[in-house]
């Protein structure tokens, strides 16, 4: 999934984006108000941001105000050292979807991020997992089953394999899958795609009669059982 990280301190925001980027995730890392704001109006689809409330330039609590009052619906968390009752209404207040103060939990800053995420997406409340043709995520576990079997994949390979189930049957192209698995740094020529679908499929589709990750030539690919 592709997040937005806007944080000004240099270790803070290392940290976060190493160990995002470690859970399979793309990482744009925004150091300003004003550069966050612009990273979430300019039409990137994100899954999440995490914002500091203490920015140069612009609040975090005013960059979400402007974003909401803008129609981004974009879920937010709110990373801050403020962890005053009054600070966190007040970052509710603004449009943020939760709180987490600092110092945190890597561990629940991730499972607060899957939380704002499976609400915002197609998953139902309470429902855990993504299926599609035998092949089933635990957003939980983060367990992968073909027909039972247990699957396993790297942290990439359970990425792209989640973008797939929550897009079944829909033409995904290189393009899109570069900017959802990857952040601006990488190179739209590169064939890290084409060389990251090749290790799914192996993965999920070999030793199965049936082949559910399909190459589209020239367009992209595409999660269908036929």
């Amino acid at each position: 999934m592709r997040l937005l990280l806007v944080e000004d301190d240099q270790k803070i925001g290392a940290f976060i984006e190493k160990g995002l980027q470690q859970e399979g995730h793309a990482v744009d890392w925004a150091r300003t108000g004003p550069d966050g704001v612009a990273a979430l109006v300019d039409g990137t689809a994100y899954e999440a941001a995490i914002v500091d409330v203490m920015l140069p330039v612009l609040s975090g609590l005013d960059l979400i105000r402007t974003v909401r009052r803008k129609r981004i619906a974009t879920p937010i968390i709110i990373l801050s050292a403020r962890d005053a009752v009054a600070d966190r209404v007040a970052g509710l207040d603004a449009g943020a979807d939760d709180y987490l103060t600092k110092p945190f939990s890597f561990a629940e800053l991730v499972a607060r991020l899957n939380a704002l995420i499976r609400r915002a997406t197609n998953v139902r409340v309470g429902e855990t997992r993504l299926s599609y043709g035998g092949v089933s995520l635990d957003l939980l576990s983060r367990q992968v089953t073909r027909d039972g079997a247990v699957v396993t994949l790297q942290a990439k390979e359970l990425a792209l394999l989640e973008y797939f189930l929550r897009n079944p049957e829909r033409v995904l192209s290189k393009t899109m899958i570069l900017q959802q698995l990857w952040d601006y740094s990488f190179d739209p020529q590169t064939n890290v795609v084409d060389v990251l679908v090749c290790r799914l499929r192996n993965k999920i589709d070999r030793g199965f009669q049936k082949t559910l990750i399909q190459t589209l030539r020239g367009v992209g690919y595409v999660l269908r059982e036929k």
